[in-house]
């Protein structure tokens, strides 16, 4: 008998132990002679996602400057890690609703990397750890900025990381700008264990995708004369053909540059896609299937609709 029930019995006085011992008797014949209650099946309960971070969106939320995390910037100095120069890593400081999935995102052709940092804010502040890298060198190719990538999310889930054990790493993604676009799709087709991929406007002589294993959405410009979309975004989308989910969207009135600078249809795709496969989030999915048709800030939409 519990210690604390058998002190208490103890302090009782006598009358009131002998008359709950008379009632006893009575209480069990009347339980015996009560019918027994039917049998209720137990239901397996469905777990919920432990990756859900943050509340249900919505489409304000989604396309909001700023997500509900806060988060802090960390100079990652040249020297830090091996296999790419220098970043930014964008962190959530919520310790308590466990680790994130990470994402890193590289620039384009002689870009650098204050032209793609918007990115970093925008999704920390979602639930995610960001790092934005500045390449080896503004002329690096395609295959580069991928293998820069991949050793951007090693440093992350490193010793030497600062965001560690804030990093999921069996949770990350890559994205990234023109060279840095065909970049993610190298990175994605050498490690077929990322999460999701979102190349941007990806610029990339390389035109077979097949090895790709990851989740991928292509987002393109309407007027890109730079990586034309009959060129590069479109077959690129047409040679994904292993990706389990892909999708393609194309912006209107948008060119090349139109993602180096804050917009809220590209981060509310990004985000959306990111959600759904990296948090494996299906709350994030009604952004995305059934298929868009009605957003008038695209002009095309494909996709192979990401169903739960």
């Amino acid at each position: 008998m519990n210690k604390r029930l058998t002190r208490a019995l103890g302090a009782l006085p006598a009358a009131v132990l002998a008359a709950g011992a008379a009632l006893a008797p009575a209480a069990s014949a009347s339980a015996a002679s009560a019918p027994a209650a039917p049998a209720v099946p137990l239901v397996p309960q469905a777990a919920a996602n432990p990756y859900e971070r943050g509340p249900a969106p919505t489409e304000e939320s989604i396309t909001a400057d700023e997500g509900p995390f806060e988060f802090e910037a960390i100079a990652v100095p040249a020297g830090s890690g091996d296999g790419f120069n220098r970043g930014t890593i964008y962190a959530p400081t919520d310790r308590g609703q466990g680790t994130f999935g990470a994402i890193a995102v590289s620039p384009g052709f002689v870009s650098p990397e204050a032209w793609i940092s918007w990115y970093g804010p925008r999704l920390a502040s979602q639930g995610f750890v960001v790092m934005t890298i500045e390449t080896k060198t503004l002329f690096d190719q395609p295959a580069a900025r991928g293998d820069q990538l991949l050793a951007a999310l090693d440093y992350l889930t490193s010793g030497g990381s600062p965001v560690r054990d804030r990093v999921d790493p069996a949770r990350l993604a890559v994205m990234g700008h023109s060279m840095g676009g065909g970049g993610t799709l190298e990175a994605a087709r050498k490690r077929t264990a990322l999460q999701a991929a979102v190349p941007l406007a990806p610029w990339n002589l390389n035109r077979d995708w097949s090895g790709v294993r990851t989740p991928t959405m292509i987002l393109s410009a309407q007027n890109d004369f730079i990586a034309a979309n009959g060129v590069h975004s479109e077959p690129f989308y047409e040679g994904l053909t292993a990706a389990p989910e892909k999708a393609y969207a194309e912006l209107g009135n948008a060119g090349h540059m139109s993602f180096n600078t804050p917009n809220d249809v590209i981060a509310k795709y990004t985000i959306a896609w990111m959600k759904r496969y990296v948090d494996d989030d299906t709350r994030y999915e009604r952004f995305l299937c059934p298929a868009p048709t009605g957003d008038p800030a695209l002009v095309e939409y494909r996709d192979t609709c990401p169903g739960s």
